[in-house]
Parts: C-alpha cells; structure tokens; sequence
C-alpha cells in the first residue's frame, strides 16, 4: 500500500521521516522531520572527507537513532554536497577530451578579454591553464549556421577517426560541443551516437544537453565542467544509493541542485554540473524560509563553516538567481542562486605573508587535521583557535561531544604572535578582524555591486561558525539587525526540507522586440513547458501537481549583458510580449539606475527563452510559541571572554540557547550556546528571542 506526499513520488505508508543531510568541511549536518508528529530532530557528525559516503551514512544512523526508528520509516532523503563543487575548486579535474569544429579548436585558449582586477594588475596576470590542454582538443568537420541550418554535413568518417583516437589514447571523459548547437542538435547527437560505437567505455557531455545558449565559449566550458565532474559524483550518488538500500529499500533520495531545487539521485547523474553549488543553495533557501516567517523580507544570509563562508541575497522569500557563476577558475553558465564564496570559515588558517603581515585564508585546515584545538595533529593556527583563546566558543564542541584542547591553541597563537610582536589576545583578535572584513566584503560585492544599500538589510547568520562574527559585521557595515535562527548549524540541512524538485529548460531566441515572432516564441515556450513536464511526471509527479515559471532573458540591443524578466502565465501574444518588454525596462532602471525606455535609437533585444519545472514538496510547519514579557533567565556558567584586548578578558555569563524562552532580553557581554553554535554577545549589543526561538540582535541606540 502506499501514500502521496503532496505532489510528490509514491512512498511506503508507514514512512514517516524526511531527512536532510548537508555535507561541510569539518561536519555533516542532519535534520529529520517526522511528518505524523510535526517534530523535528537535529545532530551533527564529523564530516570524512576521504569518503563523504561514510559521514553522510553515519549521519542518517546517528539520527534514526535519536528517533527511535528504523530506515523503513524513511520517506525521503535531501542531500547537498561539496563532492562537484570541492573537485574543481581544488583543481582535481581528471584528463579531458573535447570535441568542437574544424577551424574552432582555439575556442578555450582565446576565452574571452576580461582580466582579473583590471588593467592594473594585467602585466603580473598569467592566464590560468585550460581545463582541456590543446593537444587534445579535436575538430570534426561540419557546420550549422545560427538559425540551425545545416552548411555543411557531419563528416561521419572523421567524426569515427577522433573517437578512436580518444580510445587509443585512454582519455574516457569528453566534452561535445558543436558551433550552433544550441538551434540543432542534430549534429551533436549523431556525434554521440558514433562515440558510443567507437568508444563505448567513454562518460560524455553534449551541449545541446547541458546548455541550451548561446555564447560559444560559456557553452564549450560549462559541458566540459559537466563532463568533468560526471565520473565522480557518479560513483559518489550511486554509491550511497547502494548502501541505503541496506538500510530501506525503495528511499527516494534527492540531491540539492545550484538552482534552489532538488532532483532525483537517479535523474542527477546525467545533469552533474546542476550540483556545483548544492550546499549554499540549501542555506539560501533555508535563511529566506526562516527571515520570511519572522516578517524579515530583505535579508543577507551569511553561512559560515569550516572552510568558508557563503553570502547571499534574500528579496521577497526568494534568493537572487544568476546564470554568471563560476567555481574556482571555471564559469559555469547555469542557473545558480547568486552566492559569494570567501575562505573564511572556522577551519581557516592565519599565516605570514612574504612582507611579515598577518594573512587569514582561504587554505583551511579542514575536518582532518583540523585546527590546533582539535588535538589531531593540525600545526596551523586557524580561526577556530583564535575563538577558544579569546574565550567566545567553549572547550568543546556538540555540547561536549568533542573536547577541544585551550592550551594547544593557545600555544600556536603564542608562537604566532611573538613573531608578529603582538600579545595573544591581540593576535586574535586580530586574526578575528581579518575574517570579519573578508566577510563584509563578500556581503558588500553582493549588495553594494548589485546596486543594493547594505543597510535596507537584515543579516541572517547560521552554520556551525557563521555566528560568531555577528557583532562586528554589524559595526562594519552599519547593519541595524541580525536573525540567527533555531539550530543555525544545521539550517542548510533544514533547508534541503523545504525545497521543491526544479529543472531548467533555456532556448536561445535572439530577436529585437519590434521584430519578435509571437506566434514562433509561443510554441518554443509549450515546447519547453512539454520537457519540464515530461521531466516532472518521470520524477512521480501528477499532473495536477505541475508548476511552471517562464522567464526571458532580455538587453538593449549592443549590450553584452541580459536581464532576466518573469512572463507571465497564459497564452503567449502581442501583449503578453509587450508586458515583458515593459518589467524588462522597469528591472533594468532598478539594477542599473536608469532605461531606454521610449528611446527608439535604443531598442530591445530578446535573447533567450527560459521555463523552469517545479514539483511541490511538503514543507515543515514552524510553528510560533507565547511571548512571555521578561521571563525567567539562568545563567549555565560563567567564564572570562575578551572582546577587547585593551580592556582584556571580562566575567561573562553564558546561556543555554535551548532554556531561552520566546520573550527572553539578553544584554551584551554575554554568550549564548547551542549544540551545534554559539553566538558572542558583545558590549553594546542586544539580543531578544523571538515566537520562532530566533535571536534577533540589535545595536543599543539603533531600531529593529
């Protein structure tokens, strides 16, 4: 017998539990809500970089456990995971092959002009290694024009004589992309058709699959990103789809996409570059849930972890998208949420530079070593140590499920700063300013270079480091309020509860708006509404239960840049058109300042077509709870924390998050701890929990 989760795939009735696993540097974060009883249950383990299989597993057990329940009661699993985006921020990308045009095999060295940080540091700049080496980029003869239409056939012979080629040289994964593609498949697809005769063992990407734009550089790299990480996420899906069948049969298992939604194990292995940024998308999503329903509708999420943080931007419940990302040195041109990376999480190291100044990052220590206090061999002074020294996190982490070692860190710290000719303290705080300030400049690049004053903003801090820089951003960058919400260690693992199934369809349509075919660019729109759909039933969804959103990517004609405007639902006619072009001056005058609009030397230019396909999960319910005015407070402890090194170290007194009822007032100095997080109150500061158990912390003297 079997049941229907709203909208989503047929599960066993008995199955009651959804779990979301997000896999960091340094944890694994678990959450678990049990649909019959609306109660939720949340835990960490170390993360096991070596195999991220076995934290992942540890986890799911770990949480039954505490449940009291056995796997059969497993409805659904939502995992984010570092294994793509980890692979090409560390460069480990496996020997390529890629397939293009006779004629066009340059199209990686020539890339495009843009050199990092201006024309300042052009002369010093070296161009980066491509991902696939000249020699073994291969041209096949053929061409379609821009509308799709053949100009020359597929020279099929030559076509056979390169995939042997590949064969013979024991290069496995490949990369296709053909000029144009993107209007005609035909002539990639036949390619693939002759690669899987002449060299059956080879992974390829296409990208008349992968990517459905133009800009041939964008395509060519975003596929052979795909291919790249295609072998090893793979292996890392399938072999945990494996090993929970040992634990339930028939689990559906879901992994986070960059978009903000999720899809099937079985339907991401073919679209591995949809997972480049998992992780923060889950965080994302998680902050926008929470700031929403504490009535919050402007908010900068701030995920700190082991290795790094990632920011973002909340608008309306919703994270700002992008197709202009990239990971590491590779652009991926897929539909993202919009997040800044900085290497300043828990694990990062503090370092001398050749000049004898103080460095924090991003190299990190990670879960293994980890930093000095963890007692595991880690040599590198971190930030996590500078934290333990200076008081504001306790001598251990998990609510004492590890034990940290005080003197070990402080130790470090003592060689490090006699080198510098500072104190201890002085050195960690200093150690500390450095990560707040690369922190705020991630928040600053995606506000303040996205034409948004950083100050309309409420900052949402969470994950297991994310909190502990709260007061001191909020000083640099003049920020009136912070959430940080219930558990912030595991929101992103919370965040992967409250995530619909999406997949994305793009057609290039490159048109002035005078000159737009209506009809054409209507029937393109059903085309891909058709593909999402056949996408959503595939993945158990009724029909019923379909949503879909259109967009279109539009610019004024010359510009090299596109803004992307909803379309509205219904049929697509003149005026359906004729409002897109309208939202598209409106978004345009707000990100840039100013439109073209009644300009007629100015005309618009549509360029792509985009639907997205959407699956409905049911979500949590976060329920509120009775304010109580000025409810009875207990300190657990007190211990000496220094906020300043001038004044040093003063007696504060510290709180148990989870005794802190709705209504409670906190004044700064204080601390207040949970399992998996603690958040240093500062002098100055005030913190209030709110119905939903979050802190909101405020400045004295400024408004919440």
């Amino acid at each position: 017998m079997t049941a229907t989760t709203t909208g989503g795939p047929q599960v066993p009735t008995d199955s009651h539990i959804r779990i979301g696993i997000d896999t960091g540097g340094t944890f694994t974060d678990v959450v678990a809500f049990d649909e019959s009883t609306g109660t939720m249950v949340t835990t960490k383990t170390p993360s096991t970089p070596s195999d991220p299989a076995e934290g992942f597993l540890a986890g799911v057990s770990k949480v039954l456990d505490l449940m009291g329940e056995q796997g059969t009661a497993l409805s659904a699993i939502s995992h984010g995971t570092t294994v793509a985006t980890n692979q090409l921020l560390e460069g480990k990308v496996e020997q390529l092959g890629f397939i293009t045009n006779a004629g066009y095999e340059s199209v990686l060295e020539i890339a495009r002009q843009s050199v990092p940080d201006g024309y300042g540091n052009s002369y010093f700049w070296v161009k980066p290694d491509r991902i696939v080496s000249r020699e073994y980029v291969k041209g096949v003869e053929g061409r379609l024009d821009f509308e799709g239409n053949e100009i020359r056939p597929l020279d099929e012979d030559g076509a056979r004589r390169v995939a042997r080629w590949f064969r013979e040289q024991g290069i496995d994964t490949l990369g296709v992309c053909l000029l144009h593609a993107y209007a005609n498949p035909s002539h990639e697809q036949r390619l693939l058709e002759i690669i899987a005769e002449e060299h059956p063992e080879a992974v390829v990407s296409v990208s008349s699959e992968v990517l459905r734009e133009y800009r041939e550089y964008e395509r060519s790299m975003t596929t052979l990103v795909d291919a790249a990480v295609k072998p090893k996420l793979s292996r890392y899906v399938n072999n945990i789809v494996r090993r929970l069948e040992e634990i339930g049969e028939n689990i559906p298992f879901y992994v986070m996409k960059s978009n903000g939604g999720v899809l099937s194990a079985g339907e991401v292995v073919h679209q591995p570059i949809t997972t480049v940024l998992s992780g923060p998308a889950a965080g994302a999503l998680g902050a926008a849930m929470v700031g929403k329903i504490a009535g919050f509708d402007r908010i900068l999420t701030c995920d700190g972890g082991g290795t790094s943080t990632d920011v973002s931007v909340v608008i309306d419940g919703e994270p700002t998208l992008t197709t202009e990302g990239s990971v590491g040195a590779f652009p991926s041109k897929i539909p993202m949420i919009d997040v800044v990376t900085v290497g300043a999480g828990g694990g990062s190291i503090a370092w001398l530079s050749n000049e004898g100044t103080l460095k924090v990052g991003p190299h990190s220590a990670g879960a293994d070593p980890g930093p000095v206090c963890y007692a595991r061999g880690g040599k590198d002074v971190t930030i996590t140590d500078a934290h333990v020294v200076l008081g504001r996190i306790p001598a251990h982490l998990l609510g004492g499920e590890i034990g940290l070692d005080a003197d070990g860190a402080r130790k470090a710290l003592e060689e490090l700063a006699g080198k510098l000719g500072m104190s201890v303290e002085e050195c960690a705080t200093g150690i500390l300013e450095i990560s707040a300030w690369n922190q705020a400049n991630a928040l600053r690049q995606v506000t303040v270079k996205r034409g948004l004053d950083v100050r309309d903003f409420t900052l949402t801090t969470f994950g297991g480091s994310g909190s502990l820089l709260l007061c001191r951003l909020m000083d640099i960058l003049d920020i009136k309020t912070t959430l940080v919400p219930l558990n912030p260690g595991n929101l992103s693992a919370f965040g992967l509860l409250t995530v619909d199934v999406k997949n994305d369809y793009v057609q290039t349509q490159v048109s002035l708006h005078d000159k737009l075919d209506v009809e054409g660019t209507g029937r393109l729109y059903e085309k891909l509404t058709e593909q999402a759909a056949e996408a959503l039933s595939h993945e158990g969804f009724a029909t019923e239960t379909h949503q879909f959103q259109r967009t279109a990517d539009l610019r004024y004609f010359g510009q090299a840049f596109e803004v992307r405007v909803a379309v509205d639902e219904g049929p697509f006619d003149a005026a359906a058109a004729e409002a897109v072009a309208e939202r598209f001056h409106d978004e345009h005058r707000a990100l840039y300042g100013y439109d073209f609009r009644g300009n007629d030397d100015q005309q618009v230019e549509w360029v792509n077509l985009r639907v997205s396909g959407i699956g409905p999960i049911e979500r949590p319910q976060v329920r509120a709870e009775e304010v109580v005015e000025n409810p009875a407070i207990t300190e657990t402890s007190r211990r000496p924390v220094c906020f300043d090194p001038e004044t040093g170290s003063v007696d504060t007194p510290v709180y148990w998050r989870p005794d802190l009822t709705p209504g409670t007032q906190l004044v700064g100095p204080a601390i207040i701890e949970e399992f998996g997080s603690t958040v240093p109150l500062h002098p100055g500061f005030s913190a209030r929990i709110d119905a939903y158990r979050n802190i909101i912390v405020t400045r004295e003297g400024a408004d919440s």
